[in-house]
Parts: structure tokens; sequence; C-alpha cells
């Protein structure tokens, strides 16, 4: 490998939650400080949402979002902020007539989704391709959804991280590219592991890779086990990586993690006895073509 290799560390999303590891921050000066303290051991991009101080739950509240990003820049770290958009996507139908929305649904409107870009206009923020059934709700995210996010990025000098979750997720992104939609190069984003979404194995990331438009950065990330060895995976293949307690909350077989900290020590620790070096914030804002602070 001879360029330098970017960790994203994702650390606190929506799905996990206190009760399957106390160590997970949820109040924003404890989301901004895991940022902070994943920064220092070597992650050079962060990975935010926000949750309901009382709840835990996820939320869109951009005065939750404004204190994380401020509480970060405030403190003096240069990590690279990359804020979610993938709050309010959820359809869950009722049992009674699967037409209507049932309990926890929270799709909403996608200028709501993107309001905190637009205001604080992030480096990076995540654009969602998938519509794909999870468990035991759908996440959809139509063409007119995307696009209308994208131009809200686009506005913000934001550049959107492409999630893709399946095949044909990518064959939408391409088309959004071909289209002037999003703009060259890209930058993606493998979900491997997620129920009903690309398996976790060689043979799956493989072919997604192949079907790279040209010059596009990536990374790809696994989902709880899956989590450190998609991290070596992806490395050996040629990408980026990312690891957090949004992923995992085990730092080892039946360990909790005791931070987002410590899961990026041992990522960084995996790429650089395989050979690796890893990107600084600035060296991260260089190959990606964003702006440096």
């Amino acid at each position: 490998m001879t360029r330098k290799t970017i960790l994203t560390c994702a650390v606190t999303g929506n799905g996990t939650m206190p009760s399957q590891n106390q160590n997970l921050p949820v109040k924003p000066a404890d989301i901004a400080q895991a940022a902070i303290d994943a920064g220092k051991a070597g992650a050079a991009i962060t990975h935010i949402h926000v949750r309901d101080p009382e709840t835990a739950k996820g939320s869109m509240d951009i005065a939750l979002y404004k204190e994380v990003v401020d509480r970060i820049r405030d403190a003096g770290s240069d990590v690279v902020i990359n804020l979610t958009t993938g709050e309010g996507q959820r359809f869950v139908p009722s049992e009674e007539d699967p037409s209507i929305a049932g309990p926890g649904t929270t799709l909403c409107h996608p200028a709501l989704r993107s309001a905190h870009v637009k205001e604080l206009q992030p480096e990076i923020c995540t654009l969602d391709f998938n519509t794909m059934v999870n468990k035991t709700w759908t996440v959809i995210n139509t063409p007119i959804t995307l696009k209308t996010m994208a131009d809200i990025a686009n506005a913000a000098g934001t550049k959107p991280e492409i999630e893709i979750f399946d095949s044909g997720d990518l064959n939408m992104a391409k088309d959004f590219l071909a289209k002037g939609i999003l703009k060259s190069p890209a930058m993606f984003q493998f979900v491997m592991g997620i129920n009903f979404g690309s398996a976790a194995n060689y043979q799956t990331l493989a072919y997604l890779v192949s079907q790279l438009p040209a010059e596009s950065e990536w990374a790809a990330f696994g989902i709880g086990r899956n989590a450190f060895r998609m991290l070596a995976l992806s490395f050996l293949m040629g990408g980026h990586v990312r690891i957090g307690m949004e992923d995992t909350v085990y730092i080892d077989k039946g360990e909790l993690c005791k931070s987002n900290a410590q899961l990026v020590e041992k990522g960084v620790d995996i790429v650089e006895k395989l050979g690796g070096e890893m990107a600084t914030p600035a060296e991260a804002r260089d190959i990606l073509g964003l702006r440096q602070l």
C-alpha cells in the first residue's frame, strides 16, 4: 500500500443503546468528547449522530448537532466532521393497514433530514442510497428524496459520503453521478452485514468495488462481530476503514469496549500491522478534496 488510510470513527449511531454498553455516548458533551478522543487515537474523521439526552433515541434536533460540533471545534480538535442524514427514513407499516404508518415510523421530508447540514455546513454528510427491509421496518430513500438532500449538501459545500447497502444502491448512485447531481470524484461507504443487505464477506465486497466509478474513494465496514474483520478486509482490498460504537460495542469476543477511542486504537493497530499508515485529518482532507481548516 502506497497511500495513507483514512479511519472514520462512528461514535454513537442511532441503533446501539446504553443497555448494550453503558459506555455509549448519548449526551452532546459525551458525543463530542468521544469524537475528540477518537481523533487523538488515530481517527481522521468522526461520524456523528445525536441522541435525545433523556430517551437516548436518535434525534434530528439541530441544537444538539450544533452543540456537538461547537464542542469539538472549541476543544481545538481538527478531526473531520461527518454528520449523518440517516434519521427520518424509517417506515413501520401498521399491522391493521400497511399503507398507514405505525408506531416507530420516523419518515419525514428530506429537507428536515438535512436541515442541520444546511445550517452547520459540515465537511461531510452521509447520504443513504438504500431502500430496503431491515428487521421489521422499511428504510425508504427515493430518488426525489436523495436529490433534495444531495442538492442541500452541495449548496452547503458539504461532500456526501454515499452509503451503499446493496448493489442496486450503487447503480442509483452512479446514475446520480452521470446526471451531475453528485460530483466526481465520489466518496463511497459500503455497509456490510446489515439484515437483508450486503453480506459481510470478500466476494460481496469484491463485486461492489469492481463496479465503482473510476477515481472513487471508498471504505467498507461491518456490523457487530464483522466489524474488525471487515476493517482488515477493507484495508487489504485498497479501501479506507471505519470502526466505532455505532458498529460494535465489543473490543474482543465477549468483552465490551470501554470507549470509541479503544476501538480506534485497535483499528489503527490492525492497519499498521498489515503494513498501512494512517492519514491525519489534514491528509484526509487532501485525499477527499475537502476544504482545509
